[in-house]
Formats: structure tokens, sequence, C-alpha cells
């Protein structure tokens, strides 16, 4: 079983949120919808700026990690080389064959 790493945003270079999950467009519409309390919640942070596709969950949750413990300086950059105007992705993984 696959897993996701993903980044929200509540606006560009804004508060951040790093998750990780085997059910992107699910967890992704319980931060939008407001369901996950928390970070998340309170900074109102819902925006899909960056995500990445992992082959097991164990991947996925090294990678979290690893991020999670990066300046934000450096998760901005990497935001910034897929998605330099951090468009909300929300319709392109919704669409996604995956």
């Amino acid at each position: 079983m696959g897993g996701y790493v993903y980044i929200i945003a509540n606006r560009r270079r804004g508060a951040t949120y790093i998750g990780v999950t085997s059910d992107i467009i699910a967890r992704l519409y319980q931060h939008r919808e407001k369901q996950t309390g928390g970070h998340a919640s309170r900074y109102n942070i819902s925006r899909l700026v960056f995500y990445e596709v992992h082959a097991t969950m164990p991947l996925a949750i090294q990678r979290e990690k690893n991020l999670k413990s990066w300046r934000q300086a450096w998760k901005f950059e990497l935001i910034e080389n897929v998605n330099p105007h951090w468009d909300d992705l929300w319709e392109e993984i919704v669409k996604s064959p995956f």
C-alpha cells in the first residue's frame, strides 16, 4: 500500500502543515471541512500546495519526518520548485487517476 506526503498552507509563504496519509483525497477533505482540529484548523490551513506519492507508507512516513525537520525556507523552496504561485492543487488531486 502506497502513501502520500502533503503540504497544505493558508496562503503563499504563510502557515503550513505537513502530513502523511494512505488516502489523500479523504484526508484533504477533512482538512478542507475543518474536521481535523489542531494546528491546521486553528490557522485555516487547507490549501494543498505540494504532494508526493510514495510506494509504501514507511517510505512516506520517513519523508514526512525528514521534511518536518527542514528549515522553513527549504520547505518554501521545495513548494515553489513545483508550484511557484502556491496554487491550490485540490482539483488536480481529485482528478488524478491514483
